[in-house]
């Protein structure tokens, strides 16, 4: 459709860029605004809100996140990784202001009020940890080799080791996780495994980080009650089960077809923009449209696959794989709830739930991936 007649900036960045992957970010985002207003609608009804109220606070997000996926992928590696950086220190104080004096939204710690905006700081954190780990990964094997994992002189303590990517990763986790944030704790967790075993983490020390997320699953459950009561209801049906009930109706009844503007279940389902969107996705478009969606998800995990297996840098090949691990593991962790085959989580749907912190992050994450894909692909 178009040719490259001359060369410029803007020419080289159209023709180099991974337009595939941008065009279904572009699509995903677009889905999302439409379920802000058709699954928002709702809400803000039960808030005694007009329908636009939820589509209009987010459309700064979805200016700043289309600005910023579009200005990111026109940066080169090192930008990328002073940005990373950057994101990371304002989530670390972000996260300190949780501590101190934390936004607690339906019992969760986890926010920041800034303005008339609720932001959430481990979704600002996510682009910069993935980058900053996959920058880390990249020099560990560039100074210890395949043996980096074992070999003795990565475990001395010195100021490049494991043990400083320890001493940041440990005290960000530790407090997630007191939010308390266990859902989100996990996915840091399930993330970082990624990115270790597609490093060349032994199988045998993969599976004692399994066992150690299982255990933090097992003691998030014997000593926070929520956990408790949520993981009880999922294995016995009894307690607090209306919002899965909800979401497992609307699902049901909105067919193969969907109903349309006779989806009156979703009226009653909590968060029916923001944790449970796919639901209503269901019940107004029907079981078809709603497999499409699946399938969209999956083509992009597949386009992060083949851009991570075709890079010739490791710290690309790095970033992209842990950036379709958090992809992967974060829709599959809403889809699972939405479904009942896991407790509610309260975590988003990449790029399609309501949650400006959510969109921005996302953006920021998938703009640095275009950045670098090109890079290392062209230059």
């Amino acid at each position: 459709m178009f040719k490259r007649t001359e060369e410029s900036k803007l020419t080289s960045w159209f023709f180099e860029i991974d337009r595939r992957l941008l065009y279904m970010v572009l699509l995903m985002v677009a889905i999302g605004m439409f379920f802000a207003v058709s699954a928002g609608s709702v809400a803000a009804e039960r808030i005694n809100q007009p329908w636009y109220f939820f589509i209009a606070k987010a459309l700064p997000f979805y200016v700043i996140g289309i600005a910023t996926l579009f200005v990111t992928s026109l940066l080169n590696k090192k930008f990328i990784l002073w940005i990373s950086v950057a994101v990371v220190v304002i989530g670390i104080v972000l996260l300190g202001v949780t501590v101190v004096s934390p936004h607690i939204i339906k019992g969760s710690a986890r926010f920041v009020s800034v303005g008339p905006f609720n932001v959430l700081p481990s979704d600002i954190m996510k682009p910069g940890f993935i980058m900053l780990t996959a920058w880390f990964l990249a020099e560990m094997r560039h100074r210890f080799g395949e043996k980096m994992f074992l070999i003795r002189d990565a475990w001395k303590l010195h100021w490049f080791s494991w043990w400083t990517y320890i001493a940041f990763f440990a005290p960000v986790l530790v407090i997630i996780l007191t939010h308390p944030d266990v859902g989100t704790s996990l996915l840091y967790l399930g993330v970082l495994v990624s990115m270790l075993l597609i490093a060349g983490l032994p199988w045998s020390v993969f599976c004692g980080l399994i066992a150690a997320g299982g255990g933090m699953l097992v003691f998030a459950y014997h000593t926070m009650s929520h956990v408790h009561n949520r993981i009880d209801a999922m294995l016995t049906g009894t307690g607090d089960t209306y919002q899965v009930t909800q979401s497992v109706q609307s699902i049901q009844h909105g067919g193969l077809f969907g109903r349309g503007d006779d989806a009156f279940i979703k009226q009653s389902l909590p968060d029916a923009h923001t944790d449970f969107i796919y639901a209503a996705i269901v019940e107004d478009l029907g079981a078809i449209m709603a497999c499409l969606l699946l399938g969209l998800l999956v083509y992009v995990l597949k386009l992060l696959v083949t851009d991570a297996l075709n890079a010739r840098d490791k710290f690309v090949f790095y970033a992209v794989g842990g950036t379709a691990a958090l992809f992967g593991i974060q829709s599959c962790i809403n889809l699972i709830s939405t479904l009942h085959l896991f407790a509610p989580k309260g975590m988003t749907l990449p790029f399609i739930s309501y949650g400006g912190s959510s969109l921005v992050g996302f953006c920021l994450l998938f703009g640095m991936v275009l950045a670098i894909v090109r890079e290392d692909k062209w230059k």
